[in-house]
């Protein structure tokens, strides 16, 4: 075999192991993981979660996961926590502590600690009979057969089968609590999932300038507007009112049909009853019109009385696209 089958042999076979004990972790949730859930669940407290070694990086992770969903949590590291940061914990917090072997010294000296607090104490362990396992209110039972690794030593199956159950406990809160699309946002501000669910079209027309035209305005005032506006587009607008939109495309289209543009006017090039969106639409929604018309821009507008214009590049820029 050589060196390049070999590789891809064994990333497979690492996979293979990894996908089948994540597999298998369907028949190990139980009623005590249901428990476990609604002791959360009805907790005035937050979550704090502990480990030490690669299950404290995997506790991070789940700490940031419950956070943006709506349940508040505090990493605690094992070692650090019994030298000090125990103080971190108040009297309601419910505890989570994660630990393959559940028997690691630094969790033996902390999970007494704990429970003399009375908090209650949830186990993320691959050994329900270890000391944490025993200690625990609620265990959450995350059993591999082996590791990815080859000598069966370096932490990859069982964090892996530690990550989903985690997963598997922030997404049944999700849902205990009904945390919707836009209590997600909330969490989100910043990136572009929080933006497709909060940003509106209005945040985006207020980014431009404002190219409006009247239907008697001459090609060559047309084409002055345009340019100037840097959109590629205008809006004709009678009365306040949208009755045509004029494209690059238009004009292009009139300078190959026509010796000269003399004499004609706006209303003669125009696009009637041009594609609209509601000033006050999700942005996300400019998103799909574009799409299925396969335009640049949009016309906003609000009851009918022009707003401003939506390009593709706004929407590129937020990076929703």
């Amino acid at each position: 075999m050589n060196k390049q089958n070999q590789i891809i042999s064994v990333a497979k076979k690492t996979i293979e192991t990894e996908s089948k004990a994540i597999q298998n972790l369907v028949n190990l949730i139980d009623t005590e993981f249901a428990e476990a859930i609604e002791c959360i669940y009805n907790s005035n407290g937050r979550v704090i979660i502990t480990g030490i070694g690669k299950s404290a990086i995997i506790a991070n992770k789940i700490v940031a996961t419950l956070n943006s969903t709506g349940t508040p949590s505090i990493f605690m590291h094992a070692a650090d926590a019994i030298h000090g940061d125990l103080g971190t914990i108040l009297d309601d917090d419910v505890v989570i502590c994660i630990s393959k072997s559940g028997n690691t010294p630094e969790i033996k000296v902390l999970v007494p600690l704990i429970n003399a607090r009375g908090n209650k104490l949830i186990a993320i362990t691959s050994n329900k009979d270890s000391f944490l396992g025993e200690q625990a209110d609620f265990v959450l039972n995350a059993y591999v057969e082996k590791e990815a690794c080859p000598n069966n030593l370096a932490p990859t199956t069982s964090t892996t089968a530690q990550l989903v159950i985690g997963d598997a406990l922030a997404v049944c809160l999700l849902d205990l609590k009904g945390f919707s699309s836009k209590d997600f946002a909330k969490f989100h501000p910043g990136g572009s999932l929080g933006k497709k669910l909060y940003l509106r079209v209005h945040d985006l027309t207020k980014l431009n300038k404002k190219p409006e035209v009247h239907p008697d305005t001459d090609i060559k005032s047309v084409i002055v507007e345009i340019t100037e506006n840097m959109l590629g587009v205008t809006a004709v607008v009678e009365n306040n009112k949208i009755v045509g939109i004029i494209t690059d495309g238009d004009l292009r289209r009139m300078l190959s049909k026509a010796d000269s543009f003399h004499g004609l006017s706006a209303k003669d090039i125009m696009s009637e009853n041009p594609k609209t969106i509601s000033n006050n639409a999700m942005a996300v929604e400019a998103i799909e019109i574009m799409d299925s018309n396969g335009i640049t821009q949009i016309i906003a507008e609000e009851d009918g009385i022009y707003s401003g214009i939506v390009h593709i590049h706004n929407l590129t820029n937020e990076g929703i696209i």
